[in-house]
């Protein structure tokens, strides 16, 4: 048996995801079981070949567990964060780690007393597309950014089972936003969030927000929009980054895009005529001419998401830091806990985060 030995605590879409991907790509961590309080769960678990735990004493109580994920409902990612932590265990908790940064305080508490690691399950920092506008500001071939929109839009009209309720934690921001918010202050990580702008609608639910719009502006003058949406049948460009020396979009998961840049030899000359367009006359807003621009592809990257998991051993076994940080999951928590502030207010709000 391998050194690391992984316990799943809820066995439904996202635990199943997990003991599949871990036992195909990361051999290194064997997942020995699941818990789950619903018996259909075990029962899958069982046939899926892990042991079913029939409660958390038992999981507990097994010495060959010493890492456990937590893929349940939020609401229930405290309480069983700290269970875990408090019977010796390491912690992989799924995002959103809890329903306010308050919550976190009292997991990092407790990791810290007990000296085993807890960390977040931020997967979308190894999404391609992410990839792609990080390795191209990384670059400076289009300068520093300025204005850049992260947007993710569906046309289903629902959130899924438990994601609709109030309760459970449910709603987009705590869905979706937490993957866009740890992106994007992940682009920016040394620069406050010194300002924040939450409009949350619920279109077609009753209890929680499932289309919404986030503004956010950095100390270093950065501002980023941040749309999920449940109702678009026209979807944008997945990324829109504006930067001193160029743009660059990025359409969709698949990584259709482009960069544009100015060429040093195409400088643009004015001229005292009016430029006429389709909608009227214009100096400011006519389109660059073509001789002046550059077209670049953009960067090609490799993405591995087993990276995630075998950083988690390494950091257990004393060899690396953890790639999610804690202390970078409740930064994200705060800006939340703002976020949900500003739209109750129905305005902005400053901060220092």
């Amino acid at each position: 048996m391998t050194d690391i030995c992984l316990g799943i605590i809820g066995y439904g879409g996202m635990g199943a995801w997990h003991h599949k991907f871990l036992t195909e790509s990361v051999p290194r961590i064997h997942v020995k079981g699941a818990h789950d309080v619903r018996g259909e769960a075990l029962e899958k678990a069982e046939a899926a070949g892990l042991i079913a735990y029939p409660s958390l004493d038992a999981l507990w109580a097994d010495p060959d567990i010493n890492l456990v994920t937590i893929a349940t409902p939020n609401d229930y990612h405290k309480p069983l964060s700290i269970a875990a932590l408090q019977a010796g265990k390491h912690v992989v908790c799924e995002k959103p780690v809890t329903l306010n940064a308050a919550e976190l305080e009292d997991i990092l508490a407790v990791s810290e007393e007990t000296g085993r690691l807890f960390t977040v399950h931020q997967n979308r920092r190894w999404d391609k597309d992410y990839r792609v506008v990080r390795e191209a500001l990384g670059s400076g071939v289009i300068g520093e950014p300025y204005f850049i929109e992260n947007k993710v839009q569906g046309s289903r009209r629902s959130l899924h089972g438990w994601r609709g309720h109030k309760q459970n934690g449910g709603g987009m921001l705590l869905d979706w936003g937490i993957h866009l918010l740890d992106q994007i202050m992940d682009l920016i990580p040394s620069s406050p969030v010194v300002s924040v702008c939450a409009h949350l609608l619920s279109l077609y639910t009753t209890e929680v927000d499932d289309n919404i719009k986030l503004l956010l502006r950095f100390e270093n003058g950065v501002s980023s929009l941040l749309e999920m949406s449940t109702n678009c049948l026209i979807p944008a460009p997945r990324w829109h980054v504006q930067c001193g020396q160029g743009t660059l979009v990025v359409e969709n998961w698949e990584c259709d895009g482009k960069i544009l840049t100015l060429r040093e030899e195409g400088e643009m000359t004015w001229e005292d005529d009016i430029i006429y367009t389709a909608a009227g006359p214009t100096r400011t807003m006519a389109r660059r001419p073509a001789y002046t621009m550059k077209e670049r592809p953009l960067p090609e990257v490799a993405v591995d998401l087993t990276e995630y998991y075998n950083n988690v051993a390494d950091a257990m076994e004393g060899r690396a830091e953890l790639i999610v940080k804690p202390e970078q999951a409740l930064r994200v928590m705060r800006v939340v806990d703002m976020l949900f502030a500003s739209a109750e207010k129905g305005h902005g709000l400053a901060c220092r985060i």
